[in-house]
């Protein structure tokens, strides 16, 4: 494990209490209002914020026209199908289970990476496939037995998390010359009209003025995830190996469960505390290195 220094420390907690404790925040605001149209009012608060630290940096903004169809590709497994499903599925399940299902995405990338991209899974990875999969059947029997939420949400959390791990798998492997920076930007751009676009053809009959706490929420999410951890994630992910960077994942999903039966009330049943574990456990056999790696 490298040593971090104190403004990588500072970011990466950061980035993880921003991330950790946005699920809860996000429950509250979509709780009453049309998520689809939260998220887009989120994005367009949150977008010049974003390009304002592009332009700072002083990244180029062009992307050549023969990038564009792989641009494309990126933005859609990236971007477009992660947020529509995941503020659906928000709506319907509590935050905390949301948070689990939604960070089983290494375990998706790890599959997706043995499978179709010849890259070696050890037993150790193959078994923590198996403990995320019995966290997710305990999470849908508990929602199909107690009839508190939707199985659909459930399935839209984890088709979310499939589509972030191909697109993680995508970005990987880019060639195009772009810093991430920029790639970054315009892909919140055109995730910003896409969003836009469904919230007004299938949301727009349910339009009102957000409420006090309701703004706070979509404030929330515009400065503290699109402007400012979107892109300190990036930072840190350019400046440091893929050990140091994952710890954020890890914690992220822990602290989506407990913030949300702290503040909303959401009660913990002996399903969660076992998913917790179990997918906390088979995140950490895909991404922390193995004896021989350190």
């Amino acid at each position: 494990m490298p040593a971090l220094n104190r403004r990588q420390l500072i970011l990466l907690a950061l980035v993880t209490l921003v991330w950790g404790i946005n699920w809860p925040i996000m429950k509250f605001g979509v709780t009453g209002y049309p998520p689809l149209t939260f998220r887009t009012l989120c994005m367009w608060l949150g977008l010049p914020l974003l390009g304002a630290f592009v332009l700072w940096r002083r990244e180029p903004l062009r992307i050549g026209r023969e990038h564009w169809r792989e641009f494309g590709v990126l933005t859609v497994f990236n971007m477009l199908i992660w947020h529509t499903l995941a503020i659906l599925a928000v709506q319907s399940l509590s935050s905390g289970r949301a948070a689990i299902l939604g960070y089983t995405m290494p375990v998706f990338s790890a599959v997706i990476g043995a499978l179709f991209l010849s890259q070696r899974l050890s037993a150790r990875a193959w078994g923590g496939v198996g403990a995320a999969a019995l966290g997710v059947v305990l999470l849908l029997w508990h929602e199909v037995t107690t009839l508190t939420g939707r199985p659909s949400g459930v399935v839209m959390m984890l088709v979310a998390a499939c589509a972030w791990a191909v697109g993680t798998q995508l970005m990987r492997r880019t060639k195009l010359p772009q810093s991430t920076l920029t790639l970054s930007f315009w892909m919140t751009v055109v995730a910003t009209v896409w969003m836009t676009a469904l919230a007004v053809l299938f949301e727009r009959q349910y339009w009102h003025w957000p409420t006090a706490g309701q703004w706070a929420s979509i404030l929330y999410n515009a400065v503290g995830v699109f402007a400012f951890a979107q892109a300190a994630w990036l930072m840190l992910a350019r400046e440091l190996p893929p050990v140091a960077s994952t710890l954020s994942v890890m914690f992220i999903p822990v602290l989506g469960v407990f913030s949300g039966a702290w503040w909303l009330g959401e009660q913990l049943h002996w399903q969660d505390w076992t998913a917790v574990g179990l997918v906390m456990l088979s995140i950490g056999s895909v991404l922390l290195p193995s004896r021989a790696g350190r």
